[in-house]
């Protein structure tokens, strides 16, 4: 009942579509016997959301969520199908998570909501970093999904832009976020993998990179200042402020017109 991942690690909900879109929307029937009393499909969720937390997706499994609930594989089954409508939950239960502001505290400069777009998703990510790992491309909108896209939208309002832009800024600026997010993960999984912290693991390379620089073959890369690579600057904020610019440039232009 469950779905084997693509060769790249990562992983799809949308099993039955139907189905999760009816436990999203709570029109599906609810169990007739045989549940554990006390088992919800709140419980559920918020179950799984913790073992992924904890301790990834790969721990994730319909038998090991029945043990950690302490019931049956098969009474969970008469709640959720499997694991690929499982995630399908589990993705919009995260989504929800930061859309407790109420649409009229949405900022109403776009500037600002692009920067709280921005640092919520990257916060999103850093506290479920399994969520990296699954493919969204074709998202199953559930409650929290339409909700964030109608705070989104709302905070965008006043760039003056077409309906096809203002979906454009959304995608670019999360885009943005994943990339700088999948770079921090990998960084923390292959320090934890093989034991070697990032320092150690360049380190280890001086000897070959220096004699590379002083061969003449690489002038630009050797004229770089010796903080070029440095921990201290903020890739985030510039790749941020970049994007506003451009956004601002554009938003300017459609004004002119």
């Amino acid at each position: 009942m469950t779905k084997s991942g693509p060769a790249d690690g990562t992983t799809t909900g949308s099993g039955d579509i139907a189905r999760s879109l009816e436990l999203l929307w709570g029109t599906g029937e609810r169990p007739s016997r045989g549940p554990k009393p006390g088992l919800t499909l709140d419980r559920i969720v918020t179950t799984a959301v913790g073992v992924a937390d904890a301790e990834g997706l790969d721990a994730l499994s319909m038998r090991r969520l029945s043990t950690e609930l302490g019931t049956g594989t098969m009474t969970l089954y008469r709640y959720v199908p499997g694991k690929a409508e499982l995630l399908d939950l589990m993705l919009d239960r995260i989504q929800g998570e930061p859309l407790a502001v109420d649409a009229s505290e949405v900022p109403g400069d776009w500037r600002v909501a692009v920067d709280v777009m921005a640092h919520t998703y990257r916060a999103t990510l850093r506290a479920h970093p399994w969520l990296l790992k699954i493919n969204q491309a074709r998202t199953v909108l559930g409650p929290s999904a339409l909700r964030g896209l109608e705070l989104a939208l709302t905070g965008l309002r006043g760039m003056g832009l077409t309906d096809p832009e203002l979906i454009g800024v959304i995608i670019t600026v999360n885009s943005f976020v994943e990339g700088l997010a999948r770079t921090e993960t990998h960084a923390a999984e292959a320090a934890r993998e093989t034991g070697l912290s990032d320092a150690a693991f360049w380190e280890g390379q001086r000897p070959y990179l220096e004699r590379a620089m002083l061969s003449g073959d690489y002038p630009r890369m050797a004229a770089l200042s010796e903080d070029a690579f440095g921990s201290d600057f903020d890739h985030f904020a510039f790749g941020l402020g970049r994007i506003v610019d451009g956004l601002e440039a554009l938003v300017r232009k459609r004004a002119g017109e």
